[in-house]
């Protein structure tokens, strides 16, 4: 799946954060409180866990900026009200892709990582992140999360 095209937002928040082992629930917390400031309709909860699955990926599988950091990117599609969740670092692959995106949502053993992601109907895509100059600095990884 293709990365998600600009489109009018109602709302968006961007962070970087610092790329450490606790960032993924301190991801949970701020796109919580993100989201109700936004007025997303939406699960909380469930934008919260794939935030927090997002960005622990991104630490733990990818590579943080020169600055010790990853980005957090909440977008609200003004006409859907779909939920765009975006990290960004500075790896510039994502190994298992296709796997990990053709999963069914359906329990085989315990839960772990972007499972979640079909598991709350979401669509996972990737895609590489360029600098103003047009060169390759790493990916964005998306997920689209409906409103119900």
């Amino acid at each position: 799946m293709t990365l998600r095209t600009e489109v009018e937002p109602a709302f968006e928040w961007i962070v970087a954060m610092v790329a450490g082992t606790d960032v993924g629930s301190l991801a949970r917390e701020r796109v919580r409180s993100a989201l109700m400031d936004g007025h997303w309709q939406g699960n909380l909860d469930k934008a919260a866990r794939l935030a927090d699955k997002l960005v622990d990926n991104a630490v733990n599988h990818g590579a943080a900026f020169p600055d010790g950091t990853i980005t957090l990117r909440l977008m609200v599609d003004a006409n859907t009200r779909e939920l765009l969740i975006e990290v960004q670092d500075a790896f510039r692959d994502f190994p298992g892709f296709v796997d990990i995106a053709n999963q069914s949502g359906s329990v085989v053993g315990r839960p772990k990582g972007l499972w979640w992601v079909a598991y709350y109907k979401g669509r996972l895509s990737w895609g590489l992140k360029k600098n103003a100059d047009g060169e390759v600095v790493g990916k964005k990884v998306q997920v689209i999360l409906p409103v119900v």
